[in-house]
């Protein structure tokens, strides 16, 4: 599926279930799957290298296919396995997906459930939006870590 497509159909979904039933079942309802489907496309990375960093920089490839401009950087630190996730382009603001939907920003939908869903398929692994291009931040920044194993 065309990931402007896949990004489309998450507002489709999102904004129908939240007029006709609320905030908690169009989060529920879109969460729905998401924390397995999360540990096939990023389980494979994490399963073949040690380190976040490691699992991460090999996912720039298929990110950068879904129209993504990702940089890794490798913040670990004493016990603490981490990295930070830098976003430089945002498909969905970029092409305006969100507005079409009546949404002012595409994070909740799209950002704020991929890190739940990524702490949920990995227990131990904590996520953490730092900067938002919606909210006029240069770049979207994502932290995650674990305890090193």
């Amino acid at each position: 599926m065309n990931p402007l497509d896949m990004f489309r159909e998450k507002f489709v979904v999102y904004r129908k279930v939240l007029d006709e039933a609320g905030e908690n079942k169009a989060w529920d309802t879109l969460f729905d799957g998401y924390p397995e489907r999360q540990r096939k496309n990023m389980g494979k990375f994490l399963e073949k290298h040690p380190t976040l960093a490691e699992a991460f920089s090999d996912a720039v490839a298929p990110y950068k296919q879904i129209g993504m401009d990702m940089e890794v950087v490798d913040i670990s630190n004493n016990d603490i396995d981490g990295v930070l996730e830098i976003q430089r382009a945002c498909p969905c603001l970029k092409f305006g997906i969100h507005s079409d939907f009546k949404f002012d920003k595409p994070c909740h939908v799209i950002c704020e459930m991929d890190v739940a869903a990524t702490q949920a398929a990995f227990p131990g692994l904590k996520g953490t939006i730092l900067s938002r291009m919606a909210d006029g931040d240069c770049v979207c920044m994502f932290k995650y870590e674990r305890k090193k194993k």
